[in-house]
């Protein structure tokens, strides 16, 4: 590592090389990140811990207390009513759930739904809404510290919340079919979410971070006409809001997403966070590199849980070669699950750690 551990464990220039990497101005080194699972502290406990306190490079706003068990609403056989009626129900300790009760399964049901009231807080998918005290103290104890300030808005903001309302047969249904009442429910989910955007931009953060998955395992679940007649309006008024105000946009997509990616930078985004594996990197290289900063999501699926540390390392290697530059532009992150092994998430560990200024050496 060619940068010192006391300069990336700076807020202030953690923010500054943050902003160079987003917007391709040569930054000092990658940021390398990681999204540790409930249930993964749940299973690894103090083996984990002594992970990320060996690292703190990687982790330099661990303080070393975890909860193992906290797993909120989060909880096996739980059920949840989001804030838009949605219920939810929990199979697994500290895991996502999924919705089993849509509540505009049918459109008949449409006058009746219950729009969120946007000074409520900021949604959170499948969990409870943060309120707006949280959320402003959070932002200003970043500021406070001059680190990087992002703020999440939710998972499922846009195409997943249209198919957790109507059910994701009857939305595809409604795509095909070019129903009418799809417009006015797409016309409520925006005005909500561009008010919310809108409170956030108006705190000073940097960016914010979007989540909604687009993509199936090898393909898309909606042609490119449909994502451009249904999504793409949607993602650029939400999107637009916060670029205007010189705020930077992250969106998350699981999936094969290719076939609009295109539209999705068009769309306003300014960081692309975005599956190797099922996509490919070459085809990544070709669609993203110099135009979209990409936050790569590290195979989760074959890699991390299955691969030897020898593998993790040559393949992370590998992705920094054919996507990194020093002018920036790449990020990477790896999701920890609990069927990771801890040999395999130290590998990843020490893999960033030695790559920390790779890009340096690229054109």
């Amino acid at each position: 590592m060619n940068i010192s551990i006391e300069e990336i464990l700076n807020p202030k220039k953690r923010r500054e090389n943050m902003l160079r990497i987003i917007e391709m101005r040569h930054p000092k080194w990658i940021n390398f990140h990681f999204g540790i699972l409930q249930a993964a502290w749940s299973k690894y406990r103090d083996d984990l811990k002594r992970i990320l306190e060996n690292h703190p490079s990687l982790f330099p706003n661990f303080k070393g207390s975890v909860c193992y068990d906290c797993f909120g609403v989060r909880r096996k056989g739980h059920l949840l009513t989001d804030e838009w009626g949605c219920v939810w129900a929990y199979n697994l300790d500290g895991l996502a759930g999924q919705v089993v009760e849509h509540p505009l399964d049918e459109w008949s049901k449409l006058d009746k739904l219950h729009v969120p009231d946007p000074e409520l807080g900021v949604p959170s998918e499948g969990n409870l809404m943060r309120s707006w005290e949280l959320v402003e103290e959070e932002i200003e104890h970043k500021k406070r510290s001059g680190d990087f300030v992002g703020v999440n808005f939710t998972h499922g903001f846009m195409f997943m919340r249209l198919h957790y309302l109507r059910g994701f047969t009857n939305l595809m249904m409604d795509m095909v079919r070019k129903e009418p009442k799809l417009d006015k429910l797409i016309d409520l989910i925006v005005e909500y979410n561009v008010s919310i955007v809108k409170r956030l931009c108006k705190l000073g953060v940097d960016m914010i971070y979007f989540g909604d998955d687009l993509g199936l395992q090898d393909r898309m679940p909606i042609g490119r006409e449909l994502f451009r007649r249904y999504i793409y309006p949607a993602y650029s008024k939400i999107f637009g809001e916060a670029r205007k105000s010189g705020v930077h946009v992250y969106l998350h997509s699981d999936g094969h997403i290719m076939e609009v990616v295109d539209d999705i930078i068009e769309s306003g985004v300014s960081v692309l966070n975005i599956q190797d594996r099922v996509n490919g990197v070459e085809n990544i290289a070709r669609k993203c590199k110099g135009r979209v900063a990409i936050d790569l999501d590290i195979d989760r699926q074959r890699l991390l849980p299955f691969a030897t540390p020898t593998e993790i390392r040559e393949y992370i290697k590998n992705e920094i070669q054919i996507l990194g530059s020093r002018r920036g532009g790449l990020m990477m992150v790896a999701e920890i699950n609990v069927d990771v092994p801890l040999d395999n998430v130290e590998a990843v560990c020490q893999t960033f750690e030695d790559n920390f200024t790779a890009h340096l050496n690229l054109p």
